[in-house]
């Protein structure tokens, strides 16, 4: 089992913007030294909090910045832009890192994003299934281009520009072939979208925030999907997010990732149970379906979803959970801000060091750390 990292990030909002960057790169490069395989970075344009507004601008500052680690847009928005911005970007970054690139797309569901962009009452869902054809269509296609799909917003042509003597009306392609890893971040309990993502040959994301007989609900419908297109379902295609701090000591690790009011942990999930209940999402959160909202409380919350503990205690936490959701690919590890910077960066060596190795000695699997 692999060993990946995302950040959204999330940032208090009295946080230097400047410093916060800083950090957030430098987080990247020491998962890069430490050997994690990928790292994923998320996207807003109207957020304080998480206030990376293009993944794809903030990780091309560390291709030259890092040495093995795969950089993943996590994810880039797709009602955001016109589909060819992100075919031909994405491509560009592609060749720049030298295929050390994943493709990672969503809808963009921030209201105040949508709001800004003047999509607040469009259907995002399928502006996002448009785009993703569209895409898919360039990186596929020999120019001139003739992209006209039915009920498509998105029309794509370079038929009277196309010179191919001069290099006009030509679209780049992308350095991996016939393109990069494309996954998908899947949040909602019993997802209808991951079983398009299976159709699609497309990868998924477990968010970290669902509980752990949700997550359970995405391999079932993945699979799904991948047999509606003749496809074999590999649990190693499958990455499932988990929000984890360890230490060396048990009692320092519990009281940053859960009942410490200055942690990065509860200021997390506090953020999200606002914005999400803002606008009736709170069931992510909940054990049973039909569980009154008023049940869910930050305390709860984080006693639900974050596995932290000392090097001993992670482990058998991770194992449980992998119980529950079966055999999956990769563990990604939600980050956080540095609110301690000592603690933060020594939970990510110990999961690169410690605990990985010693669960996948346990499951009987092996990984190797990519370590320049």
């Amino acid at each position: 089992m692999r060993l990946g990292y995302f950040t959204m990030p999330m940032h208090p909002l009295d946080r230097d913007y400047t410093t916060t960057l800083k950090q957030d790169r430098e987080t990247i490069m020491l998962c890069d030294a430490l050997g994690y395989h990928d790292a994923f970075v998320g996207e807003h344009l109207t957020d304080t909090a998480e206030s990376i507004t293009n993944s794809m601008l903030f990780l091309a500052t560390l291709i030259h910045g890092t040495d093995n680690i795969i950089l993943g847009t996590g994810t880039s928005n797709l009602t955001h832009t016109h589909p060819v911005h992100i075919a031909a970007h994405a491509a560009m970054f592609d060749h720049l890192s030298e295929g050390r690139f994943i493709l990672g797309i969503s809808p963009g569901t921030l209201m105040s994003d949508r709001e800004a962009l003047g999509i607040l009452d469009e259907d995002i869902n399928k502006m996002f299934a448009e785009a993703i054809d569209v895409i898919m269509a360039i990186w596929e296609r020999d120019p001139p281009y003739k992209i006209n799909f039915p009920d498509n917003r998105w029309a794509v042509t370079t038929e009277k520009s196309f010179d191919p003597s001069h290099g006009t009306g030509i679209i780049p392609k992308p350095y991996q072939k016939p393109h990069p890893e494309i996954v998908g971040t899947v949040v909602a309990p019993f997802s209808k979208g991951v079983i398009e993502m299976g159709k699609k040959g497309f990868h998924p994301i477990s968010a970290n925030f669902l509980i752990d007989k949700w997550v359970a609900s995405h391999w079932v419908n993945y699979a799904q999907g991948c047999e509606f297109a003749r496809r074999s379902a590999n649990p190693a295609d499958w990455r499932v997010a988990r929000t984890i701090f360890v230490n060396d000591d048990h009692a320092t690790a519990k009281a940053y990732g859960k009942t410490n009011e200055r942690s990065p942990y509860r200021f997390y999930y506090g953020q999200l149970l606002y914005k999400l209940s803002k606008f009736g999402r709170q069931g992510v959160f909940k054990r049973d379906r039909d569980e009154p909202d008023d049940a869910i409380t930050i305390d709860r919350i984080v006693d639900d979803l974050v596995i932290c503990g000392d090097v001993e205690s992670v482990i058998d936490q991770l194992l449980a959970f992998r119980e529950t959701t079966g055999p999956f690919g990769e563990l990604i590890i939600a980050g956080m801000d540095w609110v301690d910077e000592d603690l933060t960066k020594r939970s990510l060596q110990l999961m690169a060091e410690d605990v990985m190795p010693r669960v996948n000695k346990a499951i009987g699997e092996t990984w190797e750390r990519q370590v320049a």
